[in-house]
């Protein structure tokens, strides 16, 4: 008989949340409480599981799968808080109580998923869901049940599920330990400089950004510059100290790869072993076609087949581009008498932009001072979503968020009815893991008659007090795409939980985020935040054509980063157990795969390598890091669909409430790609991809 354990009153998460649309009491939380709150809410719903499969009633939609449904709302209420405070704000206490919680998380779950009275009541109702008269939404969820529950070993003998069950918690264990090497190798290999002139390039608001972090770590009078997820730094494209932009290069790259504590690659590598293992357990040849067993791709193979496709026409545009950007430095170098240099991995970016300078009249580097950060996100984002959905924001400054940096909006809709609430934390610190995201900390569903709270986080350097917030060009754009994600959150209407959001296939879930960057220099929007700060003045219109000509240099680049990282990640997830045990050189397994595919390219470096690929490591996309590219073919194609459908009568507006309707609502209530074809009126086309990223 399971136990339940009483969780004091007091704990705030206890009961759910009497603020405004559920908002965690994030004030009231202490890390104490997080360990007897995922103890009591962990018991609480084995023991409602316990009560679905002593039910001696025939297996039914409410008393299985609805009842499932309902189970573990305490442990969700805590899970949300818990990991929004793990990513975004964690504390030694913090780091500890995850390193024991993930595993015995994992066991929790295995516990339900390989639960074979439970399973065999999923199956009862999944065998009858022709006859039973459910909705189509009742009858997608039964399906995907099962499905997921088949696909993670519910159907396994006991040898094998207890085998399974290893599996799933060591690779829990192996997670937190990646993602917490990794933060501390960020934050150790964070770049410091002695003096201004070294940042030479930089704007009086980065080179402020770069003395408060200093200051904040006890370095007066240097100056920081902390890491980003990826291999290329942002700040490489202005830094004119080439010295600079060597050290802030071989800083990020050296991540997870110097020996001692924070190494990660012997973690990464027991990973891949531990997955592949488990694939072949579950029936599977390897990794990557039981994570392609849940995506719209499908298969290993077809993913495969789509990067060979795209990789070889990317890397003959890189090593055109290179050809134009070594030509620049020799042109430079014999203007001032001195010998040439080959272009290396940290130089590409500054040169790019000269080139975008001289060929197309364009400095993105200049941009900044028109990028102030609350005037991009309430006048350029939140402008673009009212003109779209008839939605508006409402700041709720009395309203606290997970940290002292994040503010609260409350998003209403044309009607004035409400749709949730909206959380931004823009600013970089050594306590918030690096990238970008957005997560839901309440998703909405009628069921429960849950609301909505959404979190976009970014990692923008903060700059000194009183100083303003401008924003690079790179990063407005990554404020676009991730409230592409949050509107995703924030407009889903389904009656069960697990359907909500963002709850949809891996290579789908990047498609209305990619979209939503459209709206970052649509005309009418552009118009409304790219002001300069001081003056007013707003962004040149003849600059932004100059730059949507230019869209198309530097893709080659851009796209062959993107892809080698993609393959990188399919590849190490392609092997068997055999094949990954026998793998202990990191570097020269990775060279072999670019090799393979054509992109082994020495100035044009992957974006993640193993050591630093927290996306395929830490953050759930194993073998799926390819679905930026699978959800770009939608997105291109909707893109064309939405500078169409300006052209009709309704104009943005009625495209945007079909766009709502047909992709952002369902969530993950229905089939990904039925809801494209919806939307298009047939498959997305690949042709509107091919053009964008100069791959005809």
């Amino acid at each position: 008989m399971t136990q339940t354990v009483q969780l004091d009153a007091e704990n705030p998460f206890a009961t759910p949340s009497a603020l405004p649309f559920q908002l965690p009491p994030f004030g009231d939380v202490r890390e104490e409480h997080f360990l007897p709150a995922f103890e009591a809410g962990m018991a609480e719903q084995l023991a409602e599981v316990q009560a679905i499969t002593a039910n001696t009633e025939a297996p039914t939609f409410a008393n299985t799968v609805e009842a499932l449904e309902r189970s573990g709302q305490l442990l969700e209420r805590t899970a949300a808080v818990f990991f929004t405070l793990s990513s975004g704000d964690a504390t030694p206490g913090i780091d500890a109580i995850e390193a024991e919680i993930g595993p015995r998380l994992t066991a929790h779950e295995d516990s339900i998923t390989l639960n074979r009275a439970l399973f065999a009541r999923i199956q009862s109702v999944y065998d009858a869901r022709e006859e039973a008269e459910l909705t189509d939404e009742q009858r997608f969820l039964v399906e995907k049940l099962h499905r997921n529950a088949s696909l993670a070993g519910a159907g396994l003998d006991d040898a094998s599920s207890a085998r399974l069950r290893e599996l799933n918690s060591r690779l829990a264990e192996l997670e937190v330990q990646f993602d917490q090497k990794l933060q501390a190798d960020s934050n150790a290999l964070a770049l410091v400089v002695d003096s201004a002139e070294e940042l030479a390039g930089l704007d009086e608001s980065a080179i402020s950004a770069a003395s408060a972090a200093a200051e904040a770590r006890g370095l007066t009078g240097k100056y920081l510059i902390s890491l980003v997820l990826f291999t290329g730094h942002p700040l490489l494209s202005t830094l004119t100290n080439r010295e600079t932009r060597r050290k802030l290069f071989e800083a990020s790259s050296a991540r997870g790869s110097r020996g001692g504590d924070h190494d990660t690659r012997a973690t990464a590598l027991e990973m891949v072993r531990v997955r592949a293992e488990r694939a072949r357990l579950l029936g599977f040849e390897n990794h990557a076609e039981a994570a392609a067993a849940k995506s719209t791709a499908g298969s290993a193979s077809a993913i495969r087949a789509r990067l060979e496709q795209l990789s070889t026409p990317a890397a003959a545009n890189a090593r055109r581009e290179q050809e134009v950007l070594q030509a620049t430095i020799d042109a430079e170098q014999a203007a001032i008498g001195e010998p040439s240099f080959a272009l290396e991995p940290w130089d590409w970016a500054f040169y790019t932009e000269k080139v975008r300078a001289r060929d197309y009249a364009v400095d993105t580097s200049q941009m900044r001072p028109f990028f102030e950060a609350n005037a991009v996100l309430e006048n350029g984002v939140f402008y673009a979503a009212n003109q779209l959905f008839g939605v508006t924001f409402t700041h709720r400054p009395e309203l606290r968020g997970h940290h002292a940096d994040a503010v609260v909006y409350e998003v209403s809709n044309e009607d004035g009815t409400e749709v949730g609430l909206f959380s931004l934390d823009l600013y970089t610190r050594d306590s918030k893991r690096g990238g970008a995201w957005m997560n839901s900390v309440i998703q909405q569903n009628r069921l429960l008659g849950e609301p909505t709270v959404v979190l976009n986080t970014l990692n923008v350097p903060k700059p000194a007090e009183g100083s303003p917030t401008l924003l690079t060009f790179d990063e407005v754009e990554t404020l676009f795409h991730e409230f592409g994600h949050a509107l995703h959150g924030l407009f889903a209407l389904v009656d069960y939980p697990s359907l909500g959001g963002t709850n949809v296939p891996r290579d789908f879930v990047e498609y209305p985020s990619q979209v939503n960057e459209m709206w970052m220099l649509w005309p009418e929007v552009l118009r409304t935040y790219a002001k300069h700060h001081e003056t007013g003045e707003p962004l040149s219109e003849e600059l932004v054509e100059r730059l949507l000509d230019s869209a198309s240099f530097n893709e080659g680049f851009g796209t062959s980063e993107y892809l080698a990282a993609s393959v990188i990640d399919l590849e190490w997830h392609s092997l068997s157990p055999e094949e990954a045990a026998e793998v202990s050189d990191v570097e020269a397994f990775e060279q072999q795969v670019l090799q393979r595919y054509g992109l082994d390219l020495p100035a044009v470096p992957p974006r993640y390598t193993l050591p630093y690929f927290q996306h395929i490591f830490a953050g759930g996309y194993s073998a799926g890091y390819y679905g930026y590219i699978w959800s770009e073919v939608l997105d291109a194609a909707t893109v064309d669909w939405f500078a169409e459908q300006a052209e009709l009568d309704g104009g943005l507006r009625a495209a945007g409430e079909k766009f709502r309707r047909s992709i952002l609502e369902p969530g993950g209530s229905r089939d990904a790609m039925s809801l494209v074809v919806d939307l298009l009126g047939g498959p997305a086309p690949i042709e509107p991809l091919l053009k964008r990223r100069g791959l005809q």
